[in-house]
């Protein structure tokens, strides 16, 4: 995978079009095949109280007020994917995360679309899954 280089807003900008319109963006359908084949890494961006409140079993939690002072803790190899409760937050550190050259997308189903979609047997089935997926390429 080639290195991305850091972007300026203004030609971010100025090339912005409906394919970038897509790729910002990823439904909860996707980010789940992609988690479980270890191809993205998916970061909570919320604060640390509403993280301490409650917060999801997968992912990384950075806050988005400290994303500039932890980017060398993102894996650039993968594709980045921000999650707020909705998604408002989450744009932010997208934008934010692809002018630093990183291949972001953010979760437009939100964590309360996940945790609404992960119950039960899903989340049973979703889980036993990551962990074959992960012990196989181990």
């Amino acid at each position: 995978m080639k290195e991305l280089g850091k972007i300026d807003f203004d030609d971010y900008l100025k090339n912005f079009d409906y394919q970038e319109r897509v790729d910002m963006k990823i439904q909860k359908a996707e980010l789940f095949e992609l988690y479980a084949q270890n191809r993205v890494e998916l970061i909570d961006i919320r604060f640390d109280e509403e993280w301490e409140a409650w917060h999801l079993g997968i992912g990384r939690h950075i806050p988005l007020n400290e994303i500039p002072n932890r980017l060398s803790e993102i894996d650039k190899t993968k594709t980045v994917v921000t999650m707020c409760p909705h998604y408002d937050r989450a744009q932010v550190a997208r934008i934010y995360l692809k002018l630093q050259g990183f291949n972001a997308r953010y979760l437009t189903d939100g964590m309360f679309g996940l945790m609404d979609y992960l119950r039960g047997d899903r989340a049973r089935d979703y889980m036993n899954k990551i962990k074959k997926n992960h012990k196989r390429n181990q």
